[in-house]
């Protein structure tokens, strides 16, 4: 959908309702503006994780975040088949021991 508006400073620059509709905005939306080249380009403002929890929540989660992050960590490796040797043998690390039975 092309429309063509006239722009004048005296005036704010308005989007048509056609155009609103036409991108899915709803009504009372964030969006956000950008600008680069001549070029305005308007998305819908994203929420961020902030906006989904609460404070105490955000919390809990950072802790377990922290938390997770002290643990053991393996790598950089140089090529995958680097990788696939070390899991490999951490696998035989953790498999359990088969026991030798007398007949």
């Amino acid at each position: 959908m092309t429309v063509a508006v006239k722009n004048n400073n005296k005036t704010p620059l308005v989007v048509p309702p056609a155009v609103r509709r036409e991108a899915g905005f709803k009504s009372g939306q964030e969006l956000e503006f950008k600008a680069s080249g001549g070029v305005i380009t308007i998305i819908p403002k994203l929420t961020t994780a902030d906006d989904e929890y609460t404070p105490e929540q955000r919390r809990a989660i950072d802790a377990e975040l922290d938390a997770a992050e002290k643990g053991t960590f393996h790598g950089p490796f140089k090529t995958a088949g680097e990788m696939i040797a070390h899991l490999k043998a951490k696998l035989k690390e953790t498999a359990p021991r088969k026991s030798k039975r007398a007949r």
